[in-house]
């Protein structure tokens, strides 16, 4: 599914809990939510400041519609 994600952090969070390590999405493109599944590698290079969707196939394309509260003219 394609699917527009505003994300703040470019790794996945590290949760241990009971000795066991598990690692939670912080891109919003894992299919296997709320886990990561390593989909954070397809947004490495996007351009700070822009806004980008990711089709079925993993490709980005740069957002051309105007998304209130998701994209912003400043950085935060």
């Amino acid at each position: 599914m394609a699917r527009v994600v505003k994300r703040h952090r470019d790794q996945p969070y590290e949760v241990t809990v009971g000795g066991e390590t598990q690692y939670i999405c912080a891109c919003g493109l894992s299919n296997n939510l709320p886990f990561c599944d390593g989909s954070h590698a397809l947004a490495a290079g996007e351009p700070a400041g822009k806004l980008h969707w990711y089709d079925e196939d993993g490709e980005r394309h740069e957002a051309k519609e105007s998304f209130p509260g998701i994209r912003e003219d400043q950085p935060a």
